[in-house]
């Protein structure tokens, strides 16, 4: 990139000598400026003599003739020893809005910017006995492609105590790195947490511990415009939220062949179950509830096994919560009532009787937890898609981003 280039014009009537030869580009300082790249501005830290930076991703430096600059990275405009009078910033469709904070120390812009266009960014700035002005130009980069990003739980949705924090983009993110300091998460209760990706393109934060009971969550992605690597860029914003409800937790016990289910503290309800016999045992570990469906059909061709062959199966089930992205359900099964609570005969699933099945479906919300225990099944692995909290925390708090 070539090397920033900075204005200091002394004196009242220079700078507005200045600012009338610009007067296409110059604004009132509440009028948007948009610069992508940043220019390099010695420090003076005389209050006569104020100078102006430009900053774009990571507080970084915006050059002057900079190109490729990401058309959705945040951009910063800076008053040193002074105040800025006026921030213009204009593209190909005209002038880009903005506004002042700090006092007029600085200025943002309201929005992102055009792909592969060319700007021009004028800001004047005033001291105590002069001003100063500042001039760039720069160019965006252009997309090969876009990629949508999504939330699991739908905005201001009510889920249990280890519902993390799930985004989903459409394609592969490569640039894991600057797709996460694209987001921010906020609680309340304030609690500390890390973002962890499952796969390229799932991404989770969750906190250390489950959540307290009522803990506000609030996610804003800032992906538009932002590259994800490879010439892909965010192609909008996500901006969501999801509360907290009451602890429901089941615990499933293949030693008793129950499943037991504590809200608030309490057990509420300790029902039958028949889990995976030894052939296909269900995997131990803390699942997450995920969907709740009246129906679903079930077919053992998904993971292999034929359902003409001596193990396969094609059949609907009813009243089915899914607690695993591998097929794990507990749902009806009228057909094992006489093997729930003594005998292993599932393909993995927790049966349970149709009037047990119906209540667990009604009572759960996304985000409750299952954990299972005593099984002779592996654990379930963190990154099935709903099995998350089986990352040790050190790993999780760790990261995986590229």
């Amino acid at each position: 990139m070539i090397s920033g280039r900075s204005r200091i014009v002394r004196g009242a009537t220079a700078a507005t000598a200045f600012i009338a030869a610009l007067s296409v580009l110059s604004g009132c300082a509440s009028e948007p400026t948009y610069p992508d790249s940043v220019g390099n501005v010695a420090a003076v830290d005389t209050l006569g003599h104020p100078t102006i930076s430009v900053t774009g991703w990571g507080d970084r430096p915006m050059n002057d003739e900079a190109v490729g600059v990401m058309p959705g990275a945040p951009i910063v405009v800076a008053a040193h020893a002074g105040r800025l009078t006026s921030v213009a910033l204009s593209g190909p469709d005209g002038r880009v809005t903005g506004h002042l904070r700090d006092g007029g120390q600085s200025w943002v812009p309201d929005g992102t910017l055009d792909y592969g266009a060319d700007y021009t960014l004028t800001a004047v700035a005033r001291g105590v006995d002069s001003d100063g002005a500042r001039q760039l130009r720069f160019s965006t980069a252009s997309a090969d492609s876009l990629a949508s990003v999504a939330s699991v739980t739908d905005d201001g949705e009510t889920v249990g105590v280890g519902q993390p924090v799930m985004i989903n983009f459409d394609s592969p993110v490569v640039d894991k790195r600057t797709a996460q300091r694209a987001i921010t998460i906020r609680t309340d209760p304030p609690v500390p947490g890390a973002f962890y990706w499952v796969n390229d393109s799932m991404l989770r934060w969750r906190p250390q511990h489950f959540w307290a009971s009522g803990t506000k969550v609030t996610v804003d992605a800032r992906l538009r415009g932002i590259s994800l690597g490879n010439g892909v860029y965010g192609a909008n914003d996500l901006h969501t939220s999801f509360r907290v409800g009451r602890r429901f937790v089941a615990i499933a016990d293949d030693n008793t062949k129950t499943i037991t289910v504590w809200v608030g503290g309490k057990v509420v309800r300790t029902m039958p179950t028949s889990m995976g016999k030894d052939s296909s045992p269900t995997n131990t570990g803390t699942y997450i509830v995920a969907e709740r469906d009246p129906s679903v059909i079930m077919d053992s061709s998904t993971y292999g096994v034929p359902v003409k062959s001596a193990g396969g199966y094609r059949e609907v089930v009813y009243d089915a919560t899914r607690i695993s992205f591998s097929g794990i359900y507990v749902h009806a099964a009228p057909w094992s009532v006489g093997d729930q609570g003594n005998t292993d005969v599932s393909n993995g699933c927790l049966n349970v009787s149709p009037d047990n099945a119906a209540w667990f479906l009604g009572k759960a919300l996304r985000g409750d937890i299952v954990i299972v225990k005593n099984t002779v099944g592996p654990p379930l692995p963190g990154d099935d898609g709903l099995g998350d909290w089986n990352v040790p925390w050190s790993t999780w708090q760790r990261g995986n981003a590229e």
